[in-house]
C-alpha cells in the first residue's frame, strides 16, 4: 500500500492567509483567511502580525479538527531571502534570520515561512519552501542593463511558472529538465520567463518591465519618464504609483477587471478593444524576445495565471506566437498544489531538499 503524506500548505499574502491540507496529490480541505486592510495596515511593521497570522492558521485547524501532529511536512511560500536556485529549500534558522531583517526585502509574504518553522519545530517535521520568489538562475547575459551601476535582478512568479512547466511537459511526456519553455503569468502583475532545461535563464521583471498589466504600468518611453518627473507633472510618489498600482487597464479603462474590459468590449467600446489588444500585443513581443534567448529552440508556450481565463486574450496572443511553438493554456494560479507537490517530491524520495546557504553564511 502507498504511503499517503499529509502536508499543510501556507500561502500569506498582503492581506489573506491562504491555507490548504493536501493528501498527497489530494486536496482535503483549503480556506483563505481574510484581514481588514485597517487592521493589518494599523500594524506599523508587518513582523507585528506574526502572531495574529500564526494564530489564524492554528485556530483554523482546531476548526477542523486537524492536529499538527498528524502531518509530515509543511510547505510555505517563500519569502524574500538572498538570491537561490530553484527548488525545495528546508528552512531553518539561518533563513528565518535573513527574513526577519528584511535585507533581502520587506513583504509580508516573509511571515509564511517563519510561521511554518516554528509550527513545524512543535512536532518534529521539516517546514519547507517551493520555488521562492527569490528564485535567481538568470544567465550572466540576462543581468547587464545598459548603466553599470543597474544590474537586472531575476524577480517573477517562479512558483507558478514552474509549475505550469512542469504541468506542460508531463502532458507532453518529457521532463521539464530536458525541455525548453517559454512561460507567461499572466495577472496583476504579469512576467514571461525563458524556461532553459528546468532553469529560467532570463525573464521580464514584475514591477517595472515587461508589459502593462491591469494596474502595472510595464516598459515606459524611459526619456519621457524622467522629462514627466523634471516638469513637476508628477512627484516622484505619484510617478511610483501609477507605475506599480494605477497604470495599465486601470489608467486607460478605469478598472482593472478584465471581466469588466469585456463587457465594455461587448458593448461596442472601441478604446477597450484597443487597450486589451494592446496589451496582448506587449505580451506576445516579450514571448517572442524570449524565444531569442532560447535561440528559438521552444518546445512549448505556457499561459498562466488568472488573466489566461480570458479566452478572447490569450486568444489574440496566441495567433501572435503560434508560429514559435504550440501554445498550452493554464488558466488560474496553482500555487497552493504546487507548493504541496515540491513537498510530496521530498517526502516521497524523487528530490532532495536543498539547504538555504548564501554567500553571507559561506
Amino acid at each position: 500500500m502507498a504511503t499517503i503524506y499529509k502536508i499543510l500548505v501556507l500561502n500569506i499574502g498582503s492581506i489573506t492567509t491562504k491555507v490548504a491540507f493536501f493528501e498527497n496529490h489530494h486536496l482535503k480541505v483549503q480556506e483563505i483567511i481574510g484581514y481588514d486592510p485597517q487592521q493589518v495596515g494599523s500594524i506599523i511593521h508587518y513582523m507585528d502580525q506574526f502572531h495574529l497570522r500564526r494564530r489564524g492558521i492554528v485556530n483554523l485547524l482546531e476548526k477542523h479538527r486537524i492536529a499538527l501532529s498528524d502531518f509530515h511536512m509543511i510547505a510555505s511560500r517563500g519569502g524574500l531571502t538572498a538570491p537561490i536556485d530553484s527548488g525545495v529549500y528546508l528552512v531553518d534558522e539561518r533563513m528565518c534570520d535573513d527574513l526577519r531583517s528584511g535585507k533581502y526585502g520587506q513583504h509580508p509574504t516573509n511571515l509564511g515561512p517563519l510561521i511554518a518553522h516554528d509550527l513545524a519545530r512543535q512536532t518534529g517535521i521539516r517546514a519547507v519552501i517551493v520555488d521562492s520568489p527569490s528564485t535567481d538562475e538568470y544567465h550572466p547575459l540576462a543581468r547587464v542593463s545598459g548603466i553599470p551601476e543597474i544590474r537586472r535582478k531575476s524577480a517573477f512568479h517562479a512558483l507558478n511558472q514552474k509549475a505550469a512547466a512542469r504541468k506542460a511537459a508531463d502532458e507532453m511526456g518529457i521532463s521539464y529538465e530536458a525541455c525548453n519553455m517559454i512561460v507567461a503569468h499572466l495577472g496583476g502583475g504579469i512576467t514571461v520567463g525563458a524556461h532553459r532545461k528546468g532553469r529560467v535563464i532570463d525573464s521580464t521583471i514584475g514591477l517595472g518591465e515587461g508589459p502593462m498589466t491591469p494596474e502595472r504600468a510595464g516598459n515606459l518611453p524611459t526619456v519621457d519618464l524622467l522629462r514627466s518627473l523634471e516638469s513637476g507633472r508628477f512627484s516622484l510618489s505619484d510617478l511610483r504609483r501609477r507605475i506599480t498600482s494605477r497604470g495599465g487597464l486601470i489608467a486607460y479603462l478605469g478598472t482593472n477587471d478584465v471581466s469588466r474590459v469585456e463587457a465594455k468590449i461587448q458593448g461596442g467600446d472601441e478604446t477597450a478593444v484597443l487597450i486589451l489588444q494592446a496589451m496582448a500585443y506587449q505580451i506576445a513581443k516579450d514571448i517572442g524576445a524570449m524565444s531569442t534567448v532560447l535561440r528559438g529552440r521552444v518546445d512549448a508556450i505556457v499561459l498562466t495565471g488568472g488573466l489566461a481565463n480570458s479566452s478572447r486574450l490569450t486568444a489574440w496572443i496566441s495567433e501572435r506566437i503560434g508560429f514559435i511553438a504550440p501554445v498550452k493554456v493554464y488558466p488560474g494560479e496553482n500555487e497552493m498544489h504546487a507548493l504541496a507537490r515540491g513537498a510530496l517530491r521530498v517526502l516521497s524520495g524523487t528530490e532532495s531538499v536543498e539547504h538555504y546557504n548564501p554567500p553571507s553564511h559561506r
